[in-house]
């Protein structure tokens, strides 16, 4: 989908833009888009890759005047952690990790992506923004 939005931004005539700045694509890696994952391979590599492709578009696009960066979420209280919330064990191993005391809501991510797509950003690209309630800081 990345690529298809750049070719239709670059379509566009530059003029049509402020100050040339066709737009942002904001990727969405993870945790595992920095570390590895337990049982989860194919996962944790495609996460990585997603880092690794927000860098590679970025060098290519920011000149044209799309930028490209990444939110990466930490845990996060959705139905794809619903089994992991419910484990005991996990969730109190997850909890002990994370500074801000408890697991993200999908809310968190309003002023990251507001950020990442707006003017504010501009010299910001090939960046990932952790999400994450501290987690990578320990």
């Amino acid at each position: 989908m990345c690529r298809e939005f750049a070719a239709y931004l670059l379509a566009r005539d530059a003029s049509e833009f402020p100050g040339g700045r066709r737009g942002s694509i904001i990727n969405v890696g993870s945790l595992l888009t920095f570390q590895g994952g337990i049982t989860v391979p194919a996962y944790a590599a495609s996460k990585g890759g997603i880092g690794q492709l927000t860098k590679a578009l970025s060098n290519d696009w920011l000149a044209k005047g799309i930028n490209v960066n990444a939110i990466a979420p930490g845990y996060i209280a959705t139905d794809m952690n619903t089994a992991l919330i419910a484990d005991a064990d996990r969730n109190a191993g997850i909890m002990a990790r994370i500074p801000a005391g408890r697991w993200g809501k999908p809310e968190d991510f309003k002023g990251a992506v507001v950020y990442l797509a707006s003017q504010a950003s501009s010299y910001v690209s090939g960046e990932v923004l952790t999400v994450d309630g501290g987690w990578m800081g320990r």
